[in-house]
């Protein structure tokens, strides 16, 4: 694997009910930003997405904003998205998760919606099928993705995930700990050496 330089956070555009969501997005932002890893996301100002990248930018880290056109007006805040390092703006939603993922050594889902889901499962899809190796994170924010991941045990038991070698993200209650899983993750894949890495 190559050295972990940048990482996708894929999560919501609102806020959810739980304040502990948007504490998680800044608190995610900020870990980054102490480790020196820019910031690939899409490129939001509102919600548990502007949260992570206002957790990066006050902490002095990069980000990169990647933003389909039509979204700026929906997601991004009256002031715009003009205050990020760099923002690329794209024509439709499939350029910019193609972008992400070029841009990306690792990918983190914070809690989200439908689009969340949809992002994060390509990325799986995509592992199962060899086209990438890169670390895939679940940040289990008080047991968010607890149904997710229920699900996808279940896709697993009965047969339908045939790769599971290939199938295995990582998943992690604290934030605090993320950062640390996927760069110990990355040296083990390396090296050979066991670590803290919880997988599904």
């Amino acid at each position: 694997m190559s050295e972990i330089k940048s990482i996708c956070v894929y999560c919501g555009s609102s806020t959810g009910n739980n304040p502990a969501y948007r504490e998680a997005g800044l608190a995610l932002g900020r870990s980054l930003a102490e480790h020196k890893i820019r910031l690939v996301y899409g490129g939001g100002t509102k919600g548990i997405m502007g949260a992570v990248a206002e957790g990066v930018m006050q902490n002095g880290g990069k980000v990169l904003g990647i933003i389909p056109e039509f979204l700026i007006a929906k997601e991004a805040s009256d002031a715009g998205i003009t205050h990020l390092n760099e923002v690329i703006v794209t024509k439709d939603m499939h350029e910019r998760k193609h972008l992400m993922f070029q841009h990306s050594d690792a990918f983190v889902t914070l809690p989200g919606g439908i689009g969340t889901v949809e992002e994060i499962v390509e990325m799986m899809t995509w592992a199962q099928l060899g086209r990438h190796k890169k670390p895939m994170v679940f940040a289990n924010i008080n047991q968010f993705w607890q149904p997710m991941l229920t699900l996808i045990d279940h896709m697993r038991n009965e047969g339908f995930i045939h790769t599971n070698h290939q199938l295995q993200p990582l998943v992690i209650d604290e934030v605090k700990d993320i950062v640390p899983a996927i760069l110990a993750q990355n040296g083990r894949d390396k090296s050979g050496d066991a670590d803290i890495i919880s997988r599904m």
